[in-house]
């Protein structure tokens, strides 16, 4: 299955609406654009994961990357994520503890 990426304005937020799986042969695709956007300037950013039917730890690899370049750039980055199997790989990892995970992107925008 591919990637699909989209992305759109919410001001003063960066919403990237992936779909299908994010896996070792989709992952450099997302990875790109994400490098895409915060080295555009891109300081606010939603990554949302609800069409997302599978995610590997090469997408997590992906997400930290991410949050460290915004945290670098003195950049916010926020996930949306409904999968309770992509949920609980963010459990599993810890990573809930550190990303900024939210039930839908009207939250994400408002936290």
């Amino acid at each position: 299955m591919d990637i699909q990426i989209e992305h759109r304005t919410a001001d003063p937020w960066d919403v990237l609406d992936v779909g299908g799986e994010v896996d070792l042969s989709t992952a450099p695709t997302l990875r790109a654009r994400l490098e895409q956007l915060i080295d555009g300037g891109t300081r606010r950013l939603v990554v949302n994961l609800e069409p997302v039917t599978f995610m590997d730890s090469s997408g997590l690899s992906v997400l930290v990357s991410a949050f460290k370049a915004m945290r670098e750039a003195d950049g916010r980055i926020a996930v949306v994520c409904t999968n309770p199997a992509i949920s609980k790989i963010f459990t599993i990892t810890g990573l809930d503890r550190v990303l900024a995970i939210h039930p839908s992107v009207d939250e994400a925008l408002s936290a």
